[in-house]
């Protein structure tokens, strides 16, 4: 990875605001329903009543739901829909010689790491680390970034600033390493996914993607972050960065990722620098129609647009409904299409049955010719 690449076309979605009530309601499925509905009603009501002082103290994160009317975020509220998580993986070393990607799935983030958090529910986690210059980067964010977000002392109730925390400390941490050790002198895009009650928050850092198949339909949940993005290179010139010939100063594929310490002009612990470790976010209210999440290293995007993606996806967990052997065979299917890069996926299904099948309405549109036409079609036939 890091090579230069021309700037992915991401297929469109709708990036709509959502409403803050599901960090709330998050833990609230123990409840009877009449007693979920009533404690909502009474929720929703303060919350758009003081919603200017809940975007001050909140931080910036896009957010993505099926519509914004009031009517669909009280019905939004009433949607009892829990997804039974169910999760496959797959990775090859590819056209490369080294394997640099490396990757997690946890069920349970709090338990694995010894910590007992009453009253809350599970919040699963899954990332895709694509290193680069070495696996000493991806390796050690592996290891070390779900053990600190755990440990924050917002976890889990501020999770949107925990996540985006813990990955700039996290390449701190990395810094002080590197300058004991050498050799572990990397880098690596991150991509993180976390998943607790009916939300969905990706944190990405670097050109993974995931995707959301919903009825067949890709959402992207995260931008390939490129240094000839519009957005990107401003951000990257306006810290005195720049981008020669689609590298970050002329030296890096990619704008965000954490390490490369070792790279001079990237970054730098007083002022930050262009290449940045803070992540987008993007949170996503889950529905029964949202069927399952793709992750992967940008070694499966350079052959698989995120359509196509869910579209072989669907049709091979509608085949078998095996979820490490679609992510086996997505990888397969990325080497017979030329692909030279590491290849790693983790994909996550919202359903313990396969996608359903989808139909389509086809409109029926009268077709006519007219008579001038007609008579022009019948001489060119005649002559």
């Amino acid at each position: 990875m890091c090579i230069q690449d021309s700037e992915q076309v991401n297929e469109g979605m709708e990036n709509l605001d959502i409403s803050k009530t599901d960090n709330i309601f998050k833990n609230q499925s123990l409840l009877t329903e009449a007693e979920l509905q009533h404690t909502q009603i009474e929720n929703y009501e303060k919350i758009t009543t003081s919603s200017h002082s809940v975007m001050r103290n909140s931080f910036p994160l896009e957010s993505i739901s099926e519509d914004t009317t009031i009517v669909d975020r009280k019905q939004i509220l009433f949607n009892n829909f829990l997804p039974t998580l169910r999760s496959g993986d797959w990775s090859d070393i590819g056209g490369r010689i080294d394997m640099e990607d490396t990757h997690i799935c946890i069920a349970d983030l709090a338990k694995n790491f010894g910590h007992n958090i009453l009253g809350e529910e599970a919040i699963s986690f899954y990332g895709v680390f694509d290193g680069h210059g070495g696996k000493g980067a991806s390796q050690f964010v592996r290891d070390y970034l779900p053990r600190i977000i755990v440990e924050d002392a917002d976890f889990p109730l501020e999770l949107e600033k925990v996540v985006t925390r813990s990955f700039v400390e996290t390449d701190a941490a990395f810094a002080k390493s590197c300058s004991l050790d050498s050799a572990l002198s990397s880098g690596t895009t991150v991509l993180t996914a976390m998943i607790f009650g009916r939300s969905l928050l990706v944190a990405n850092a670097g050109d993974c993607r995931a995707v959301v198949s919903r009825r067949g339909l890709a959402i992207e949940m995260s931008k390939d972050h490129r240094p000839c993005c519009i957005s990107e290179r401003t951000r990257i010139e306006s810290v005195g960065g720049f981008v020669d010939d689609g590298y970050l100063n002329g030296q890096l594929g990619v704008s965000r990722a954490l390490g490369n310490w070792h790279i001079k002009g990237l970054k730098e612990v007083e002022k930050g620098g262009p290449l940045s470790a803070e992540p987008e976010l993007k949170l996503l209210t889950l529905t029964k129609e949202d069927e399952f999440l793709i992750i992967g290293s940008d070694g499966i995007w350079d052959v698989f647009r995120s359509q196509n993606a869910v579209d072989f996806a669907r049709r091979r967990l509608q085949e078998h409904n095996n979820v490490k052997l679609c992510c086996k065979e997505i990888v397969d299917e990325a080497k017979k299409r030329g692909a030279i890069d590491n290849l790693t996926v983790v994909i996550v299904c919202f359903h313990a049955e396969p996608p359903p099948p989808v139909v389509f309405q086809r409109s029926r549109i009268r077709k006519s010719i007219s008579a001038e036409g007609l008579e022009n079609l019948r001489s060119l036939l005649e002559g």
